[in-house]
């Protein structure tokens, strides 16, 4: 119980730091039917970080949101592990010295955390975890510019897990859904199941490279040769669930991409539209299917379960 600290509002809000820009995103989940987008606003930077971090806490009380924060590729590594034979309360200890010859810098000095991968029952399959690992540094610098603005971070997240939360949305039951989200940095695919992340990849294409018609076919060839083999490698390990559609995010000649894809790849492919299940009657600007490849992860990390005081 809060007695006389400042009213938290409920939700989550994830804030993400860009070169020339601070992205904001506010979703409410409990209680409703469908979650829906209170807020989705890109705001230019006026001076560095930490000046635009200060004008944004004033402007928009941050104080009062629980906020969360993305971690950007090349910040962090992802490792499919065996689960520890352990007690629960020992199990990230012993993920992070299963990952001391996996990483290029002592396990000491990283951060590490993990989440289970589903499925270590079928066919004999050994347990596994996603392990997740960043350098302590690497942590204090995404941390550092909001301590600096007095915005307090409770959670930095990374974009495979936020993505999952808007894929829980677009799954069927009993099914496996492959989502492949462009954005400005670059492609993330991801494999889930009953809310759960099963496998994550990077591919490097990013929205922009979608923007010209020359030699687009071989960029669509090359995204559907990616996407083939990651499907054909999920089918491998996760023989007893189906992918049942790929749906993916819009780009520069999206309709076209997913023509390409349908024609050339072993499942259904379907276009997304967050509006199918989620509400943002006050962010009409989502309506526009480039702002929601945009706005994906980012909103996807506002999605999270919010805590029980």
């Amino acid at each position: 119980m809060n007695l006389f600290g400042k009213k938290r509002r409920p939700g989550w809000l994830c804030l993400n730091l860009h070169a020339d820009r601070i992205d904001l995103s506010h979703v409410l989940v409990a209680g409703r039917s469908r979650p829906e987008i209170l807020l989705c606003e890109s705001f230019r930077k006026e001076g560095g970080d930490i000046d635009t971090l200060k004008r944004l806490r004033k402007e928009l009380n941050l104080d009062r949101y629980q906020c969360a924060t993305l971690l950007k590729p090349g910040e962090y590594q992802t490792f499919p592990v065996n689960a520890p034979n352990v007690p629960a309360a020992e199990a990230k200890n012993a993920v992070r010295w299963s990952l001391k010859d996996m990483i290029d810098y002592p396990v000491e000095t990283a951060m590490v955390d993990a989440v289970h991968i589903p499925g270590g029952d079928n066919a004999g399959r050994a347990a596994q975890m996603l392990a997740v690992a960043a350098r302590n540094e690497a942590i204090a610098a995404a941390v550092q510019p909001f301590n600096d603005a007095d915005i307090e971070l409770e959670v930095i997240d990374i974009p495979e897990l936020a993505q999952r939360n808007v894929a829980r949305l677009l799954e069927e039951e009993g099914r496996g859904l492959a989502l492949l989200c462009f954005d400005d940095a670059g492609a993330m695919l991801t494999f889930t199941s009953g809310g759960e992340l099963y496998q994550a990849r990077q591919i490097e294409v990013s929205l922009r490279d979608f923007e010209s018609d020359v030699d687009i076919e071989a960029r669509f060839d090359r995204v559907a040769l990616e996407l083939q083999r990651s499907l054909d490698n999920f089918d491998r390990q996760f023989r007893n669930l189906a992918v049942s559609r790929l749906i993916v995010s819009q780009v520069p000649n999206g309709t076209r991409l997913v023509e390409y894809l349908g024609a050339n790849l072993t499942v259904p492919v379907v276009m997304l539209d967050l509006e199918q299940v989620v509400d943002f009657p006050g962010v009409p600007e989502l309506r526009d299917p480039l702002r929601q490849s945009q706005c994906l992860q980012l909103i996807g990390a506002a999605m999270r379960e919010e805590r029980v005081a």
